[in-house]
Parts: structure tokens; sequence; C-alpha cells
């Protein structure tokens, strides 16, 4: 393997990590929850909808989650990570695309740790819910009029697995405004 944490990871790692991952699964589900409701005005209508929507799909990716983590004979995390709030809607969409792209990246480094290990089964289902997370990344993107940002490769995160407190609800809503540039 070329990255030397994901040829080495034990399963104690992997479900710490699963665990940080479904953590930001129930951040992704109180957001999606209180940002379709606190949405307001006709060019929300359809994003707030949606939603809705991506926080039924986020609580199914949590219990996969769940579940694997038992599998592997861990038990599920119970805290979500922080969750960012606003008066300004632009700055909950960003987050929520922040947090997306974060996840994807995260997915993706899972995979391969957990094909590292011989599990399949629980790549395989990381894939499925990459596809809804991507799904989630190309609705928040139209919804801000920009295009989807590229994606977080692991180099560009902190040895512990963070985008630079990008996915941990530690920034502001004043940085997320100049993460994305809309569309001209």
């Amino acid at each position: 393997m070329k990255n030397e944490p994901t040829s080495n990871i034990t399963r104690a790692e992997l479900i710490e990590l699963l665990n940080e991952d479904l953590a930001g699964e129930y951040q992704a589900i109180i957001a999606y929850t209180v940002y379709s409701q606190v949405l307001k005005g006709a060019a929300y209508t359809d994003i707030a909808r949606e939603l809705e929507v991506h926080a039924g799909e986020e609580l199914a990716h949590a219990i996969k989650i769940a579940k694997q983590i038992d599998y592997l004979g861990g038990m599920p995390a119970v805290t979500p990570k922080p969750v960012i709030t606003s008066n300004d809607p632009v700055v909950m969409l960003r987050a929520d695309l922040e947090n997306e792209r974060t996840t994807v990246g995260r997915y993706r480094e899972r995979i391969r740790q957990a094909e590292a290990l011989g599990e399949y089964g629980l790549s395989e289902t990381l894939r499925g819910i990459i596809v809804q997370e991507q799904d989630h990344e190309i609705d928040l993107s139209a919804a801000l009029g920009i295009d989807v940002p590229p994606p977080i490769k692991p180099a560009e995160r902190k040895s512990d697995g963070s985008n630079d407190g990008s996915h941990d609800g530690s920034h502001d809503g004043n940085q997320l405004k100049d993460l994305y540039a809309p569309r001209r």
C-alpha cells in the first residue's frame, strides 16, 4: 500500500475512525433537520425540501455505519460533531457542503483502510454511502450557484484525519464565506 497508515491500520483504529465518521453523520442529520426548517424565502423553498430528504438519507448512513462498527466489535458513538448555525442561509449551505466534501474524502480513505484489513463488506457499504454524499454535494453546490468543489485528498488533512477543522465545526461562518467563489 502507498499510504502507511492505511496498510498498517488495526481493527481498533478502524472502529475509532468509523466512530468519528458516525459523529459526522449525526452532525449531518441535525444540520439538515434544522436547516430545512429555518431556511426562509422563495429562493430556498426547493433546497429546504431537499434538505429534509438529505436528513433521512444521513440517518440511513448513520445506521449503516453503526451496524459496521458493531460488526467489527465496537460500540457505536452517541455524540455528534458540532453543528454550525447562522442567520445567513448561504453560511449554512456552505457549512453543509464543506461537511459533505470532507465526508466523501474520509470515506474514500476508509474504503482503502477497510480493504487493507480484508473488510470488503464495509468498503462496499461505504461506496454506496459515497454515491449519496456526492449527490448531496451536487444539490448544495447548485443551491449555492457554484461548481462542485474538488474532493479533499488525504494529504490535505491533518494527521488526525480532519481537514484543518473544516469538518469538526471549529470554524465560524465568516471563514466559510471565503471557501467557495460563486459561478460567474
